[in-house]
């Protein structure tokens, strides 16, 4: 057994086929990626990473499975991809992961060829736990693979309230011991146990008060919007491919963008937090729906178009357009009165989360600070944007609703 003192939840105990598992490379390596990526430029003190929120996975894996009374071969095979889940991560996290799926098929759930083909596959045989059950379960699979990735699952708990202490900010704490303790199967599904509708609540609350202050922070996304395009332009290179950029750490990636003329610039900006700057911030209400639905080849045209429009070269407009908002938590599924029911059937406070997530999104457009003005303008053309005149909008005005609303 070893003992690791962790800021979160304390002491934990490693021990059985985790213990093995926590001196390879694979498990190593994630020392070296930060957990949330560039939002490190809008609170210094994150800068925890995927190795210490993988522990944090694995302490609260072994808790559920202890209340939930599964021990044994099951337990072991859920604890190893509890401590796992995270080693398919590329540099920074979700950073860049559109783009190595893009290249590879792959996001970082999918790791048989990383379990199977390394020496953490021989410490899974040594133990008698088929790696390819191990990637299974950390891509939600059976019946416990909703353990580790699911609407209920312990790696949300642990990010959570991993997040929201190393930012310092107050908007991510949950109560992940009761989360823990009142997780019950049902029908083969993982669900909350009777009582426990405000419990599933507090996760979709703290994700929500999360995304706008540290997720999706205006300089979080321009700072993520740069890297992205940095490790794009990285690829166009022969000296490196998809693989060798998904398996790199964070060092190696900031690394290997200043050794490359074409990425230099890009790679001194980040270094000296040099970011550019909002051009346009503006409501999805004021952007037309195909822009918001536009693929990543017709946002690349867009962008062209906006920097001939500006008289500026191409580099100097990001175009950063968000996902329509979704919140797969709503499908969590909680025992009331005896019946099944998913949360957002059952909560009004949920429906509201949901009105909310679409008042805080943004369509984004950066540029160098001194180019924002013509860029933003012609964004504003190009796009056919309803801003009346407000590119940058913080705050949405004139929206005045009460729960009752959506009773």
């Amino acid at each position: 057994m070893k003992t690791i003192k962790d800021s979160v939840h304390d002491h934990i105990d490693v021990v059985g086929v985790a213990r093995d598992l926590l001196d390879t490379p694979a498990v190593q390596r994630l020392r070296h990626i930060t957990q949330l990526g560039t939002a490190r430029f809008v609170y210094p003190s994150a800068n925890h990473t995927r190795f210490e929120h993988s522990l944090g996975v694995y302490h609260l894996a072994c808790e559920a499975l202890t209340n939930l009374g599964i021990e044994g071969t099951q337990a072991e095979r859920v604890r190893a991809a509890a401590l796992l889940h995270d080693i398919g991560h590329s540099p920074y996290s979700h950073t860049i992961e559109e783009l190595i799926h893009r290249r590879t098929g792959k996001y970082h759930d999918d790791v048989h060829d990383l379990i199977s083909e390394s020496e953490v596959g021989d410490v899974l045989r040594k133990h008698d736990l088929d790696p390819d059950t191990i990637a299974g379960l950390i891509a939600g699979a059976g019946e416990l693979g909703q353990v580790v990735s699911g609407e209920l699952d312990v790696d949300r708990m642990d990010y959570l309230v991993r997040d929201a202490h190393h930012t310092g900010v107050p908007y991510g704490t949950i109560d992940h011991e009761r989360l823990t303790r009142e997780l019950t199967f049902l029908d083969g599904e993982l669900v909350l146990a009777e009582g426990n509708v405000q419990t599933a609540e507090s996760l979709l609350v703290a994700r929500a008060l999360m995304n706008p202050t540290v997720y999706n922070h205006h300089v979080t996304r321009i700072s993520k919007a740069m890297l992205q395009r940095a490790s794009e332009r990285l690829l166009s290179e022969p000296d490196i491919d998809a693989e060798q950029l998904r398996r790199m750490d964070d060092h190696d990636l900031l690394v290997a963008l200043r050794a490359t003329p074409e990425t230099a610039e890009s790679a001194r900006r980040l270094s000296h937090r040099d970011l550019y700057k909002r051009a346009v911030w503006a409501e999805m209400p004021d952007v037309p729906d195909e822009i918001i639905d536009a693929d990543h080849e017709t946002v690349r045209e867009y962008e062209t178009d906006i920097a001939e429009s500006a008289g500026v070269d191409s580099e100097s407009v990001i175009l950063d357009v968000l996902s329509r908002p979704r919140m797969t938590e709503s499908s969590s599924r909680v025992l009331v009165n005896g019946d099944v029911r998913a949360l957002g059937e059952q909560s009004t406070l949920v429906r509201a989360l949901q009105q909310v997530q679409r008042d805080q999104w943004r369509l984004g457009v950066y540029a160098p600070a001194e180019k924002t003005e013509d860029v933003g303008l012609a964004t504003e053309r190009v796009l056919g944007l309803d801003t009346d005149g407000t590119l940058v909008s913080d705050v949405r005005t004139g929206v005045k609703t009460t729960l009752d609303d959506f009773e």
